[in-house]
């Protein structure tokens, strides 16, 4: 058994060893390592600040990792002595040559399995079953590398490579080995499980064994510790209150610190020491008689014990790899279970936490680890669903809780923690959680038990949380970076505002997290990408939720931020719905968590927000200028209000304004605000003919019928002349107190209205430019006219110009005129007062109207003055009043003056055309001859008309026919008027007979 800790010829392992020149006396828990041992060591020094904390409990302080490798080690040695049916031999020390054809005589033949040549291991099954790669190609790159004095004896048996990884000196090995040479001489076939090592080998050595008093001392220690450690603080069965040995043997080791006691010797002190350890070491459970004495199989020492020897499988030159033995060393460390008290399942634990911690440990930078952790977590798992020990449940628990924790720390904020650089070791951490996780609830969890499984899927929770955390802690980040960035930039031009700084990153967060983090998630959960896309929608939601909030109106960075928000809410749907596309409800439940930001709703109320204020400043324009504006026809070389230029370049400027705004739905609001300009200058074109009379406001009240008085001259009194002028329209008196609404100023509002009416296609043509240079138009949205015409204002401008037409003419010939026409013409003699005085003002207004009306509804105008002034003669002719009469020789007169009142719109040919002055002067043409028409043809005429006109019921008494103000020869009330202004005496009596008409008012 020798051999197992002696040289080989066949070995090739490149791994410095502890050479017998530099062996030092002292004990392995102060021994200065080697050159090996000491690279390893300041490794470990500097790993252990990054490791993670021992999960499975504290131990005493009072024993350091060298004493606990050094124990590990003695047991390890024991362990394997026992598993030889031959007793170990012991071979001094000093037989040991650098003689690589040196072999043990006595060890030849021993345990044969402990001899095996360390190159037959290279293909190791252990890592191949756990994924890791070889590290013989790397120590073969350092054989050249081990040092610089003389030749360095190797390692050629598995228990020599045993010794070096543990770093135990060989001055502590011999001892260990000639102390169980020693211990097996005296105790032959007795089982190893029931020997107490420390307690064993402080009754093999004494002080002289050792090269000084301080080793001997601290090795003394160090053993009586150990024994503190797994009767007293460790036991593998629970202490009884009060029990005297344990209370003796803390004594005794009290007493031993403060004064060693005398070991190597049958005494008395080693005697009650020997005793009160058995005591405790074979305590019955439940009173059945023990088959092995208990010291070092209490948790949580023995799984640190354990610990140390899994560590040795280490290469002590590369920190992160299996030595190529490794087959081999575990196979001898397995057989440590019995004295540990330990089976497959605490060793698949325990071997997944030194992979994982050592991963941890060594800066997590060889991936075989993780992936060997995770490989040996699967086997842990399968443990787990086959026990419910409570004690396995607790180290498990501990165990697996510290691994999430680890984990989580990571993947609750993947994105700090993974880039180009590490991803590859995503996959087997998220693995890692995931697998925790499913034990400590599935398996571990009552709670879960008492629910219905399927209720419950730890790992797409596990996931879903992990990518929910991650992106709002990424998104965070995000926040405070581009708020950083906008601060920087204040003083700069055309500085982005955050949020769209913002959405730009979220967007390019969203396409990293697709392509990079999503398909490893995607094992564990199917929509991993919509899930993280959702997340990001609500984090930058809440944000621009705020900032909607705040707005007030339409600004460019409010433009920015939304058609950006626009722009990112599009990029997220979709990749939600390609990443949902095979679910069940085609990605429904993951677009339920997307609220849509609607930002382009926001633009759009924004932009009718800014409509409504231009158009509202507008209207109070048009009010403020209105009131003010004179309508004076030197305002302009044109003839047009200063209001009426303005108000259309306020129409253009508004719109230049709207199509420069940064927005992408121009087409969909321009109807909004053609319609809201359109009502703005149809109010324009109401509010410029109000106040201006019509028609029917110039017009004179008729006069009640009265029948002649034959034979009188018609000197009428002044008086009555007056009373008969105050039986005009009162409204008339109102509308001449206006300055602004003489026949200048009512022909500005015409030109004003004509201006703005055919402006109006030009605005409508440069609608379609701006709409074909605007980026958000399609050619659908200018190849029609819906929404870009004015719809009100033509029409309205229509209706007002020939409504203020009317008026004027109506107010020239009725207002203006009546001075010359109703208040004179034929008043008294026909012959004395004829129309010269009244063509002679009339053809005055009508230069100021040809002088000031646009060309285009000049003529319009005239022609509606010619039509007023033909109202006016018959009205003159039909209901003058008592004033006037005529007699059957007044017609010839009457027909001259009337030809010269055409004579004057006929202008030789230069004035209106004939088909107008005939179709406006037929009426009157027809009335004439009833004036020349002797007096029976008329009263015969009448009566016949009015019996046709009422029927029977006129035979016996003749009612009076009313008037309609359509004067016409076949109309009854015409034919009266010209009865009653008939100067004779058949009329007079018909007259009287017939209606009893008075001669005066």
């Amino acid at each position: 058994m020798a051999s197992l800790f002696r040289d080989r010829t066949f070995g090739h392992s490149k791994r410095d060893s502890f050479s017998s020149s530099s062996s030092i006396t002292n004990t392995a828990a102060t021994a200065s390592p080697s050159s090996a041992t000491s690279r390893f060591t300041a490794a470990a020094n500097s790993t252990a600040l990054t490791a993670l904390p021992f999960p499975f409990g504290d131990l005493t302080p009072t024993l350091s990792d060298a004493d606990l490798r050094a124990t590990a080690y003695e047991i390890f040695v024991s362990a394997n002595r026992a598993s030889s049916s031959r007793p170990l031999t012991y071979t001094p020390s000093n037989g040991h040559t650098n003689s690589p054809n040196n072999n043990s005589p006595s060890g030849a033949g021993s345990n044969a399995n402990l001899q095996r040549s360390l190159t037959s291991a290279a293909a190791s099954k252990m890592k191949k079953a756990l994924g890791m790669r070889s590290t013989s190609s790397k120590r073969s790159s350092d054989s050249g590398n081990s040092g610089s004095g003389g030749k360095v004896k190797k390692p050629v048996t598995v228990g020599e490579l045993m010794r070096i990884q543990m770093r135990i000196s060989e001055a502590a090995d011999s001892r260990i080995r000639r102390g169980l040479l020693r211990i097996s001489a005296g105790q032959v076939g007795r089982r190893n499980e029931s020997m107490i090592l420390p307690l064993e080998l402080l009754q093999q050595f004494k002080a002289s064994d050792f090269t000084d008093q301080d080793e001997y001392e601290a090795w003394q220690k160090r053993n009586l510790r150990m024994l503190e450690a797994g009767l007293l603080l460790h036991p593998h069965l629970p202490l009884e209150r009060g029990n005297t040995a344990a209370q003796r043997l803390r004594q005794i080791i009290q007493a031993a610190l403060d004064r060693p006691i005398e070991t190597g010797r049958n005494n008395e002190s080693m005697q009650v020491l020997r005793t009160t350890v058995m005591a405790l070491a074979n305590r019955m459970s439940d009173g059945a008689p023990l088959e092995s004495s208990h010291w070092a199989d209490g948790f949580p020492l023995n799984l640190c014990l354990y610990e140390m020897l899994l560590e040795a499988c280490f290469d002590l030159n590369e920190e992160t790899s299996f030595v190529e033995e490794v087959d081999e060393l575990m196979e001898l460390i397995k057989k440590t279970w019995g004295v540990l008290a330990l089976n497959q399942m605490l060793h698949n634990l325990c071997f997944t936490w030194v992979l994982f911690n050592r991963y941890v440990a060594t800066g997590q930078v060889e991936n075989d680890l993780l992936c060997a952790a995770d490989s040996q977590l699967a086997d842990v798992s399968k443990d787990a669903k086959m026990t419910k020990d409570p004690a396995y449940a607790k180290i498990l628990s501990s165990a697996l809780t510290a691994m999430l924790g680890w984990a989580e720390k990571r993947l609750l904020a993947y994105h700090e923690t993974f880039d180009s650089g590490n991803i590859d070791s995503m996959q087997s951490i998220v693995s890692i959680g995931v697998v925790a996780a499913k034990i400590l609830v599935e398996d571990i969890s009552n709670e879960y038990r008492r629910r219905r499984k399927n209720e419950v899927d730890v790992a797409l929770s596990r996931i879903d949380t992990y990518i929910r955390s991650s992106l709002r802690t990424a998104f965070a980040q995000m926040m405070e970076k581009a708020d950083s960035s906008r601060r920087a930039s204040r003083n700069q031009l055309n500085s982005l505002p955050v949020l769209a700084i913002l959405a730009k990153d979220v967007g390019e967060l969203a396409v990293k997290e697709k392509d990079t983090f999503s398909p490893i998630l995607k094992i564990w959960h199917p929509f991993a990408a919509g899930v993280a896309v959702a997340t990001l929608h609500v984090c930058y939601g809440n944000e621009l939720k705020q900032f909607i909030s705040g707005i007030t109106e339409l600004t460019p960075d409010a433009v920015q931020i939304l058609r950006a928000a626009d722009k990112l809410e599009k990029d997220l749907v979709q990749i939600a719905v390609e990443d949902s596309v095979d679910s069940d409800d085609g990605g429904k439940a993951i677009i339920r968590e997307m609220p849509p930001y609607e930002a382009e709703a926001v633009i759009a109320n924004l932009v009718k927000a800014w409509i409504k204020t231009r158009l509202d400043r507008l209207k109070e324009w048009v009010d403020r200028n209105l009131q003010q504006e004179d309508w004076n026809p030197r305002a302009n070389q044109e003839g047009f209000a200063p209001s009426a230029v303005e108000v259309l370049r306020i129409v253009d400027e508004t719109l230049e304004a709207f199509f420069e705004l940064p927005i992408p739905m121009h087409p969909a609001i321009l109807p909004d605000l053609v319609a809201g300009l359109d009502k703005c200058l149809q109010y324009y074109a109401t509010k410029a003919k109000s106040g201006c009379g019509s028609r029917n406001v110039y017009i004179p009240t008729m006069p009640a019928l009265t029948r002649c008085t034959v034979g009188s001259s018609f000197n009428w009194k002044k008086k009555e002349k007056s009373a008969t002028l105050q039986k005009r329209n009162p409204q008339v008196a109102t509308v001449n107190g206006d300055s602004s609404t003489g026949v200048p100023q009512l022909c500005v509002r015409i030109n004003s209205l004509h201006k703005i009416r055919s402006e109006l296609e030009v605005v409508e043509k440069r609608i379609i430019t701006l709409l074909r240079n605007s980026d958000s138009a399609h050619v659908e949205d200018f190849s029609n006219g819906v929404g870009k015409k004015f719809e009100l204002t033509p029409p309205t401008c229509i209706d007002a110009v020939q409504q203020l037409s009317e008026g004027l003419a109506y107010k020239v010939v009725f207002h203006d005129l009546s001075h010359v026409l109703w208040d004179s013409l034929y008043v008294g003699d026909v012959s004395s007062s004829r129309i010269e005085p009244f063509l002679h003002e009339l053809e005055r207004n009508l230069t100021i109207v040809a002088d000031t009306v646009n060309e285009r509804v000049r003529t319009r105008i005239i022609a509606d003055v010619m039509r007023a002034s033909f109202d006016g003669f018959l009205l003159v002719l039909l209901a003058g009043g008592p004033s006037r009469a005529f007699t059957k020789q007044d017609s010839a007169v009457i027909e001259d003056d009337f030809k010269a009142l055409t004579d004057l719109f006929s202008a030789d040919g230069d004035g209106l055309p004939d088909d107008i002055i005939d179709k406006f002067s037929a009426t009157v043409r027809s009335i004439i001859p009833l004036l020349r028409t002797d007096t029976e043809s008329l009263i015969d005429r009448f009566k016949r008309l009015t019996l046709e006109a009422y029927g029977s019921s006129a035979k016996a008494r003749l009612p009076l026919p009313a008037t309609s103000g359509q004067w016409s020869p076949t109309e009854p009330n015409t034919l009266l008027r010209v009865l009653c202004y008939r100067n004779d005496e058949a009329a007079t009596r018909f007259l009287k007979k017939t209606y009893n008409l008075p001669k005066k008012l």
